[in-house]
């Protein structure tokens, strides 16, 4: 399962790959024009794209008004691929730590990267010294290309050798400045196999130490070929727009991949919060949205000063969409939500829906290329109707870094993602819960979102979060954390609605027995609920 004919002189990445038993079964075609052995993403995203369509076409677009064409963007990328070839002394198999807020330049210093032939390592801009110091040290990071308004942090991270360079500064030797040096006549994109690795994705390391998930040049056209081609189905006057950061893979397809690979554009806000996120979508016409189904839900409330009439299709990925969110959107705006499920360690959405395939209330089915299934603890089908955990395979797969987790997540051919679903009888995957999220309470289980998405469906809930409790009669008890809206009082009487409201939805034994009410609830930089820490409230 190693690349052959690898162009990569540092074989760290390859070498570091899991052996090939374990990997999981993939499901690629047959070689020939639509696999080639040997591609460069960055090349076939960038330059085969404006072999297509042209260089004027624009490309990038920034909250302030600034707009990048697609001949502008290979001019800036091909002159960062030769500095970092160049005067850094960056070689085909290098990892370059890429960290900075979602700019036009981050992207330029990805597509760098990748027609380098080295092995992009974005980070978020949010994550801290001691995070950024292990993540060097997994991967053994030798260069980094770094925003100057955020080096404090990558400067002060245990990474001995690190070479940083910072862009868009005031430093003699930014990077941008010696870009403008380079050679004219562009940059050939090093010749890399498909099978080489092109970058390692983090994995947000919620819990324990942080997942290396190393993804090859043929898994980022993989993503675009299957997701976007077949459920999203973008079109090039389309202006895609979103909240995940380029160091989040949901960021990376959504803002990158998909936009270039249609020769469509992408709206990169540096700040992309609900609030900076619909007056951006009225400004700039944007047609694609990517965002959590916690924003889709704040921004309800504010839809009416908002004109969204470009907006044709939404994703929602990164937690469980509720079904409460789904119809509200849908009821404002005549819009159906796309909701899909995807990971890290498979670089983006494997299973969701479309149009009039949707159903709310599910995730949806498996997405063109891939293949789904739900399994016991021993690795069987069960039936249709039945609770198990989510077991997928398709053209992309889980290749942890040196990591013996790499056994745990894929087993039988199989990557186990740790969710807990239910399959119908028309192939439709309902969520239910993250498999170490279950709830086991007096010989019953109890999904915390279901739980949620029964709490949010009050009016007066904004937010949900439900966990177990320890508890030496019933084993654990079910708490909820809870946003209300604005102007509506805490205190035990809204609690006791709430609680009447869960048991007019759900059965008794699934109602909260403590509702705790709380000003936001954590998650990380990403947008992801972190449980855990609700747990050590307790």
């Amino acid at each position: 399962m190693k690349p052959k004919t690898s162009a990569h002189a540092d074989t760290f990445p390859r070498d570091h790959l899991p052996p090939a038993d374990q990997w999981p079964r993939l499901l690629l075609g047959p070689p020939g024009p639509g696999r080639p052995e040997r591609v460069n993403c960055g090349a076939e995203l960038l330059d085969a794209t404006i072999a297509r369509f042209g260089p004027g076409r624009p490309v990038f677009r920034t909250g302030a008004g600034d707009v990048w064409t697609y001949g502008e963007l290979r001019d800036r990328v091909d002159g960062i691929a030769h500095v970092l070839t160049g005067e850094l002394g960056v070689v085909p198999g290098n990892r370059v730590l890429l960290r900075g807020p979602t700019t036009p330049w981050l992207a330029a210093c990805w597509l760098a990267v990748m027609k380098a032939g080295a092995v992009a390592v974005t980070v978020l801009a949010q994550q801290r010294a001691h995070e950024l110091g292990v993540m060097c040290s997994i991967a053994r990071i030798s260069h980094a290309l770094c925003d100057a308004r955020c080096l404090a942090d990558l400067e002060r991270a245990d990474a001995p050798g690190l070479r940083i360079t910072a862009y868009g500064g005031d430093r003699p030797h930014d990077l941008l400045n010696l870009a403008e040096r380079a050679p004219a006549g562009g940059f050939s994109a090093v010749d890399t196999s498909a099978d080489d690795v092109a970058l390692i994705a983090f994995t947000s390391g919620t819990t324990g130490r942080p997942k290396g998930c190393m993804h090859l040049h043929r898994d980022v056209l993989a993503i675009a070929d299957t997701f976007a081609r077949h459920i999203l189905k973008p079109r090039p006057d389309d202006v895609f727009a979103g909240t995940p950061p380029l160091g989040f893979t949901f960021g990376l397809g959504g803002l990158l991949v998909f936009p270039l690979r249609a020769g469509a554009s992408a709206l990169l806000l540096e700040q992309a919060g609900p609030k900076q996120l619909l007056p951006a979508l009225a400004e700039h016409r944007v047609s694609v949205l990517f965002t959590a189904p916690t924003a889709y839900r704040a921004m309800l409330d504010e839809l009416d000063g908002y004109d969204i009439s470009a907006l044709r299709r939404c994703v929602s990925a990164g937690e469980n969409l509720p079904a409460a969110t789904w119809r509200a959107w849908h009821e404002r705006t005549g819009l159906r939500v796309i909701n899909g499920i995807g990971a890290t360690e498979l670089l983006h959405i494997f299973l969701s829906a479309a149009d009039d395939d949707i159903r709310p209330g599910t995730i949806g089915r498996p997405v063109p290329g891939w293949q789904a299934c739900v399994i016991d603890a021993e690795g069987d089908p069960v039936p249709d109707g039945e609770p198990g955990l989510l077991a997928v395979r398709g053209p992309v797969g889980c290749r942890y870094l040196a990591d013996e987790r790499q056994r745990v997540y894929v087993r039988h051919g199989w990557n186990i993602t740790g969710d807990t679903c239910v399959r119908d009888s028309d192939g439709y995957f309902r969520y239910v819960a993250r498999a170490d999220d279950m709830i086991i309470s007096a010989g019953f289980n109890i999904a915390g979102p279901e739980v949620e998405d029964a709490l949010l469906r009050h009016h007066d809930v904004t937010e949900a979060a439900v966990v177990g409790r320890p508890d030496e009669r019933r084993g654990h008890v079910v708490v909820a954390y809870c946003v209300l809206r604005p102007g509506v009082a805490r205190g035990e009487e809204t609690a006791a609605r709430l609680r009447e409201h869960v048991k007019s939805e759900l059965v008794p034994y699934k109602c909260p027995r403590e509702i705790v009410f709380l000003d936001a609830l954590p998650r990380t930089p990403t947008g992801k609920l972190q449980r855990f820490r609700l747990r050590e409230l307790q």
